[in-house]
């Protein structure tokens, strides 16, 4: 399996793909998320990727798997990221 492309390495594929200094991009790179976090709450869209949403989660029985008692969890909001259909299409091709 392939390593993951770090931070670095994103800003260094970059820099040399838009003739940028790696430190304009990195900087770029610093301020989408902080945009992409204060903005959640209203849906961040990240074109052609797609986009992170809050979502509720209601409450359910859930079981602790040492005991196999039944436990209670409570309900929550939790940050999704959904993938947008290009994404998806270019990642996994057009099977049908």
């Amino acid at each position: 399996m392939a390593k993951s492309m770090t931070k670095a390495k994103v800003a260094d594929y970059l820099a040399g793909k838009l003739e940028l200094p790696k430190k304009t991009v990195t900087m770029f790179l610093e301020e989408m998320a902080q945009l992409a976090y204060r903005e959640a709450k209203n849906t961040f869209t990240l074109p052609g990727l797609g986009k992170l949403v809050l979502v509720n989660r209601k409450a359910r029985m859930g079981r602790n798997p040492q005991t196999g008692e039944p436990i209670r969890i409570p309900a929550k909001r939790v940050v999704r990221f959904r993938v947008a259909k290009a994404a998806k299409d270019a990642i996994l091709g057009n099977a049908k």
